[in-house]
């Protein structure tokens, strides 16, 4: 049992040591929560990746220490069991205190930047709560949610252009109204976002949250770019492409026939081809005599790699390859900001509200279309 006792104790002196070695730090209370459990994460751009759990002690108290780098802030949660009691925006140095209760209502002290996103939460959340209080009520809702959602979108532009320095105005420049529909959701705040995200890399240039800002207001732009070259595109509803298959004899965009046309920009890397092969071929199968039809443009600047990559898996939709690469004009028509990348055709115009980004979107798309 002596032994034991002695075994625990160096336990909580060898977890005290590297807890102190940490230039960062959480001291917490966990009101009530004497012996519970708080799960540590960290943000990282669309998904949390659990850092730690550790147990409060007698008194509800609990301690963490993280290295961070400088001018490289991250967003850290708490969690208490799947609900969180607290948001925190650190950086190198932070030395924060934390109170939270098991519901999540929280103070924190020691850090201005984790202050204020606890008020861009508690913004979000109270805009959230109004709309759904709209929502439930009888009656012509229309003018009620419209009203709502403007006052909103103007009080956090509000905040966002008096916040440009801070990385809590990314969160903001990501929030939603509901899946379908962000806060920001017009072209234009593409611009917006390109100006916030230029005053951001002056203080964060490696952020792995500005570079996240920095991709999105590329698409914005490059959507905002193609909607502008639409208005000239003549009569039919989107950009022509016209580049040579496989063959080596030129394919038109327009040339295709189908109830919906997938515009995919492509290059024959490994990763892309593993797309082809787990999940577009079996797409196109499932959907292709129901009239669907693939237009795959590959940016190869090497065209025996593409036709290497064509042949090999048997690709059973339309080729092409513009071996101008990253010199390619499609690039800026179609705002290509990373490969892989997807535009619609539907009814001879490009459909520019399809949002897509995976396989299961692709399907769910063609399943409402065909």
């Amino acid at each position: 049992m002596k032994n034991s006792k002695l075994f625990v104790a160096a336990l909580a002196v060898l977890a005290a040591l590297w807890s102190c070695g940490k230039n960062t730090r959480i001291e917490g209370t966990l009101h009530e929560g004497a012996g519970r459990e708080v799960i540590v994460k960290l943000l990282d751009i669309n998904r949390f990746q659990v850092l730690d759990t550790i147990k409060t002690d007698a008194r509800g108290a609990f301690s963490y220490g993280l290295n961070l780098e400088k001018a490289k802030p991250e967003f850290i949660y708490l969690y208490y069991g799947d609900r969180q009691i607290a948001s925190l925006l650190l950086e190198k140095g932070d030395k924060v205190k934390v109170e939270t209760d098991t519901l999540g209502v929280y103070t924190v002290e020691g850090s201005e930047e984790s202050a204020k996103l606890q008020g861009v939460e508690r913004d979000y959340n109270a805009f959230i709560r109004e709309m759904t209080q709209i929502l439930a009520r009888e009656g012509n809702q229309d003018a009620a949610l419209s009203r709502c959602y403007v006052n909103y979108y103007r009080n956090r532009l509000s905040y966002v252009m008096g916040n440009t320095k801070s990385l809590t105005v990314v969160p903001v420049l990501f929030q939603r109204v509901n899946p379908s529909f962000a806060v920001f959701d017009q072209a234009t705040d593409g611009l917006l976002m390109r100006n916030i995200c230029d005053s951001l890399k002056t203080v964060y240039p490696e952020s792995r949250y500005v570079k996240a800002l920095d991709k999105e207001a590329q698409r914005r732009i490059g959507l905002l770019e193609v909607n502008n070259r639409l208005k000239t595109a003549g009569e039919i509803g989107y950009i022509d492409i016209n580049l040579p298959g496989i063959d080596g004899k030129p394919v038109a965009l327009s040339q295709v026939e189908s109830k919906v046309t997938m515009l995919y920009f492509w290059a024959s890397t490994a990763q892309q081809k593993m797309f082809n092969l787990d999940a577009l071929i079996p797409i196109y199968e499932e959907f292709h005599d129901k009239g669907f039809e693939v237009y795959a443009v590959s940016l190869d600047a090497d065209k025996s790699a593409w036709a290497a990559a064509v042949k090999n898996q048997k690709l059973p939709w339309v080729n092409v390859c513009d071996t101008r690469g990253v010199q390619s004009p499609y690039i800026s028509s179609y705002g290509i900001g990373s490969l892989p990348m997807a535009w619609f055709i539907v009814d001879d115009a490009l459909d520019t509200d399809a949002k897509v980004s995976n396989a299961a979107d692709i399907r769910n798309y063609l399943r409402k279309k065909l």
